[in-house]
């Protein structure tokens, strides 16, 4: 049974971000999300809380396998639903993702005044809440491709060792110059690393 994938932005919530690497992928079958509320997009008065962005992606479940590519925060989001449908989810791409812990032991900077001063009128659930999954993460079984940039001081290299030595099947890839949106900026490096990931 063929596989969709769901592409995740992080609290940006650009259902665009992922598409510079996603038309470099013609052969795959993709659902690209966007986060009412977050960033720019209009807020939904059906969603207050990430459980409900959760949600959204839930719904579009049809018995069929999905794989979650997903960017910094939609990996928290990403390994949630990871944890919660194993016979569901077959497979990740996490980039520069935290899992919703706190990694500033890890050297990472705080985002989040910076995105409130860019987005003053997001509701106080997008910063307040954090999905964490960090206790869990030796339960999460899917074979997990983490991808990097060496230049990103909201989710530094650091970060992904971390969670390549926590998660049970995971690969480290990082990318020279890759900053926090380097899943757009580097699209022709990392298109062929999923596609082969997803194969």
């Amino acid at each position: 049974m063929s596989a969709r994938v769901f592409f995740l932005p992080g609290v940006g919530g650009d259902p665009r971000f992922w598409q510079p690497a996603g038309d470099l992928l013609p052969n795959l079958e993709q659902v690209h999300f966007g986060w009412p509320g977050l960033g720019a997009n209009p807020p939904d008065p059906a969603v207050n809380s990430y459980e409900d962005l959760i949600g959204l992606m839930v719904a579009r479940f049809d018995g069929r396998y999905v794989d979650l590519v997903a960017q910094s925060m939609g990996g928290a989001l990403a390994m949630t639903m990871a944890l919660r449908y194993p016979d569901i989810v077959r497979r990740l791409v996490l980039t520069v993702t935290a899992g919703g812990m706190d990694i500033s032991r890890l050297g990472a900077t705080d985002w989040r005044t910076e995105y409130r001063r860019e987005f003053p009128s997001v509701a106080d659930w997008v910063m307040d809440q954090r999905p964490d999954v960090s206790d869990r993460l030796a339960d999460i079984r899917q074979p997990t491709l983490l991808l990097w940039g060496d230049d990103d001081p909201i989710s530094p290299v650091a970060v992904g060792e971390y969670l390549q030595s926590r998660l049970p099947d995971a690969r480290l890839h990082i990318v020279k110059g890759g900053q926090h949106d380097l899943a757009r900026t580097h699209a022709a490096e990392i298109a062929p690393l999923i596609a082969a990931h997803l194969r």
